[in-house]
């Protein structure tokens, strides 16, 4: 086969979709801008580079919507769940990984298939010929975003999206932090201690909060408009909601003993989840914030065990663009008016990681398909991969489209025997339908 499948973007979606491609046996040329133009949150011009988290969130394929993604995306060859598995790193029940491991091992494995080539540089217009896979997600450039307007005919949704803060290991005070997964979850020690936790009384919290909002944050221009996903919400947003917000949120006290004082049950919480295999770097979960950054020290401090907290990468918030994929993308996730250009990742609005990755797996397999003369149906809707899809390119009412994570909400109802059942119990059974599903649209 002569003609090469050309996938714009190298991130999570971009990364999938070329090695479903090229594992079909059709050759691949990988677009990607950077290093040579940069954006707000990457760091380098590694493939699959994680900007906003380490966490690919849980790994439970039997009883979570996310979990069961993750096993369709084995199930199917994926390349990122087998380099997640490779550097992972303890998190309890969660799929945590050593990110610059990790994309650094995408990067070899692309760079290293021999179908798979790579051309730097911006890809600024909408292609005429050929077929393409758009995969740029979130921060798709200026130029590319402009094309994309100017031939769907309306503007772009958007959102604000934020990162959390990094603390380096060695500057956090393990007198009054201690090492704990909530409930003690996993099968390791390691596993247990994933998490350091930083308790606050009734007090700190309060002078927390009255900081928090007191803050000086980042600025929008006049006439924005975007709201943020309700999935990555900044803390100050949360704080707006009411003082006790948080308590209830990435803050709640629950299943955490204090290793220093076991009888003092905290009033707050503030989680670190650890970022890389070293153990020198840790993330503060849910932490996501729009203060500017001098402000982010001072109130980050206030926290016990943070006070001489060093930070490896502060916070920040940017503008995240999608398109309202119900109305202009096909079942075969290609742009209606232009049938030869795929679009895959969170560009289509689904949020997340995994969400994005098993899109560009999807686009890969159907680009790959068509190109050599078959047809590749979507998944059932009973799976997780085909809730997703059929979510974005028509299930969702377009009116009101917003990025969504995958969710149960999502997948047909099941029996109603089966809905008379506890949760766990109903998701277990969603579960269960949904990979003999997957298993037998893979034969």
């Amino acid at each position: 086969m002569s003609e090469a499948l050309h996938i714009v973007g190298g991130g999570m979606a971009g990364s999938e979709a070329a090695w479903a491609a090229a594992s079909a046996g059709v050759p691949v040329i990988l677009h990607e801008m950077r290093p040579q133009l940069g954006t707000f949150a990457h760091r380098t011009g590694l493939f699959a580079e994680m900007v906003c988290s380490n966490s690919f969130r849980s790994d439970d394929h039997e009883r979570n919507a996310v979990g069961l993604l993750h096993w369709e995306m084995r199930a199917a060859g994926g390349l990122l769940m087998e380099m997640a598995s490779r550097h992972r790193l303890p998190a309890g029940g969660a799929l945590a990984v050593d990110r610059d491991a990790f994309a650094r091992d995408v990067t070899e494995r692309l760079l290293a298939h021999p179908l798979i080539s790579v051309q730097s540089g911006e890809i600024s217009e909408l292609p005429q010929t050929g077929r393409w896979i758009i995969a740029t997600g979130p921060l798709t450039s200026g130029a590319l975003a402009a094309a994309i307007r100017a031939e769907t005919g309306a503007e772009a949704l958007a959102f604000f999206d934020a990162i959390a803060p990094i603390v380096y290991a060695d500057s956090i005070d393990m007198a009054v932090a201690w090492q704990q997964s909530r409930y003690d979850k996993g099968e390791t020690e390691e596993e247990r201690t994933a998490y350091i936790n930083c308790p606050m009384d009734h007090a700190q919290y309060d002078a927390f909060i009255a900081a928090l909002m007191a803050a000086e944050k980042t600025l929008f221009h006049e006439g924005e408009t975007a709201g943020y996903f309700d999935g990555c919400l900044p803390i100050e947003v949360m704080a707006e909601r009411g003082p006790q917000t948080l308590r209830f949120g990435p803050m709640k006290p629950v299943g955490l003993t204090n290793a220093h004082a076991p009888g003092a049950k905290p009033y707050a919480v503030v989680q670190l989840r650890r970022d890389n295999a070293l153990g020198t770097l840790y993330n503060i979960v849910g932490f996501q914030t729009k203060m500017k950054h001098g402000a982010q020290v001072d109130v980050f401090r206030m926290i016990p065990g943070l006070a001489n907290a060093s930070f490896a990468r502060l916070g920040g918030i940017h503008r995240n663009t999608f398109l309202n994929s119900p109305t202009l993308l096909d079942a075969q996730m290609r742009l209606r008016s232009r049938p030869n250009i795929r679009f895959a990742g969170q560009i289509t609005g689904v949020e997340g990681y995994v969400e994005s990755a098993a899109m560009g797996l999807l686009a890969g397999r159907m680009a790959a398909a068509e190109m050599r003369g078959a047809s590749l149906a979507p998944p059932p809707a009973e799976t997780a991969t085909g809730a997703l899809v059929h979510h974005i390119t028509g299930g969702a009412e377009a009116k009101t489209f917003q990025p969504m994570n995958v969710n149960f909400g999502l997948f047909p109802p099941i029996d109603a025997k089966a809905g008379r059942r506890g949760r766990k119990d109903r998701y277990k059974a969603y579960t269960d339908r949904a990979k003999q599903a997957f298993q037998a649209w893979l034969s």
